[in-house]
């Protein structure tokens, strides 16, 4: 599987953005997929995930941010409003080759390259 993210760019707090993370593989439907971000000089940390049965978030971005899917055109999309200059980080999705989800980047096998989300005003 190949990840292209994509759709990050600069934003005033209180703006919204949505990424989209376009993916290749037959098998897409059945993957687990995760967002993740780094913020610079800092650990890269969970974001959100989904899979069969629902979608979780950290509690930095629940309520503000949701994640969904579409399998016939095989994208995975992070739905970002009410932003925050802590958002402000590199994006990216990542896939795991197993139908539930994980708060672990180490479990995931497929990496998007990432996409950078700045919010400044």
């Amino acid at each position: 599987v190949q990840l292209q993210a994509s759709g990050g760019g600069s934003v005033q707090p209180g703006g919204s953005l949505r990424l989209s993370c376009a993916a290749s593989g037959r098998t897409f439907g059945n993957y687990a997929i995760g967002w993740f971000r780094r913020a610079p000089g800092m650990e890269r940390e969970f974001v959100a995930a989904l899979d069969w049965s629902g979608s979780v978030y950290a509690d930095s971005v629940e309520g503000r941010f949701t994640a969904s899917r579409d399998n016939a055109k095989k994208t995975v999309y992070l739905q970002m409003n009410s932003l925050k200059p802590e958002d402000t980080a590199v994006y990216s999705c990542a896939a795991r080759s197993v139908s539930w989800l994980s708060y672990r980047a180490s479990e995931y096998d497929y990496w998007g390259q990432g996409t950078l989300v700045t919010v400044s005003s």
